[in-house]
């Protein structure tokens, strides 16, 4: 029937459009990224947490990032799999807008976490000397404290303006999760407002942390290339390394995918992008970052060693 009323009770997650055969194979694969997520960003939180010669600002940061991408990963996959696995696609009205406000809420917490990591590097390479007194341990939990703050604070805000949207009978969802986006295009009522709302909050709240990353890293730049030894540089460049490789990650896949939807229109496409900042990203940091660090290998040693 036509209802026009705004009493849904459900949405239709449509996930991929794969051939029935290939589902087990595609629950596989999500399953496995999810358990990596989980199994590696796990042990980094434990192992800073556990080890003192980890207990640096840097660290610190990096086990809060850790701890983000695992709460990132189990907004979306969990629900995922539960619906490949009874080949259903529904989820629960409530249950889309709370896992829209998770999603949009950790979204924001990385970009603002590689924010404060890349000021971080900024403080340790532009002010080495003063480097403690900045980056003293109130001004790092301030620092996370108001990423946590202003991501609720938006995710709320935008999850408000989802709520008072009319909805129609067109209730599919062209996505493995319910996104902003697709959500606001399943409304009957007008969206311009809200619409507004979300460019300018991505501008302000993504283009901002980005603003800063880049700002951080022109200062970085010119401190390095103002060090006469070639191996100073190299030094100073590598404990930003991985770092910038994490930022390159997350940036370029979320352009990406938000380019590659607004050129082709194309939902597929698109969901299939979004698995890269979604999955793959969550999954991908932990070995960018301790995989190439001598002190969290040792701390991870330790950690085990000492348990067993």
């Amino acid at each position: 029937g036509t209802r026009n009323d705004t009493q849904i009770s459900e949405f239709l997650l449509l996930g991929f459009s794969v051939e029935p055969e290939l589902q087990p194979i595609l629950f596989g694969v999500f399953l496995i990224m999810y358990l990596v997520t989980v199994l590696v960003n796990l042990p980094i939180i434990l192992a800073t947490v556990s080890d003192s010669h980890l207990h640096t600002p840097m660290y610190f940061f990096l086990s809060n990032l850790s701890f983000v991408d695992i709460c990132f990963v189990s907004t979306t996959v969990p629900k995922m799999l539960m619906n490949m696995q009874t080949q259903s696609k529904v989820i629960s009205y409530a249950g889309c807008v709370t896992q829209m406000y998770f999603f949009i809420l950790y979204v924001g917490l990385d970009s603002f976490l590689l924010t404060v990591m890349a000021y971080d590097r900024f403080v340790a390479i532009c002010h080495p000397l003063h480097y403690t007194i900045i980056m003293n341990p109130r001004l790092c939990a301030l620092l996370v404290l108001a990423s946590w703050i202003m991501s609720a604070l938006n995710a709320l805000l935008q999850s408000l303006m989802v709520s008072q949207l009319t909805f129609c009978t067109e209730l599919e969802i062209p996505h493995f999760f319910c996104e902003l986006n697709s959500i606001i295009h399943l409304a009957c009522s007008d969206t311009f407002f809200i619409d507004m709302v979300m460019y300018f909050s991505a501008i302000l709240l993504g283009g901002g942390s980005l603003v800063g990353i880049l700002y951080s890293y022109s200062k970085i730049v010119s401190s390095i290339h103002a060090i006469s030894s070639a191996q100073g540089k190299y030094k100073a460049f590598s404990t930003c390394s991985s770092h910038l490789s994490v930022v390159s990650l997350f940036y370029c896949t979320i352009l990406g995918v938000y380019l590659s939807s607004a050129a082709t229109h194309n939902s597929h496409s698109s969901a299939t992008a979004s698995v890269m900042y979604t999955v793959a990203t969550p999954m991908l940091n932990p070995f960018i970052y301790s995989l190439r660090n001598k002190d969290i290998k040792r701390a991870l040693k330790r950690f085990f060693e000492g348990r067993n």
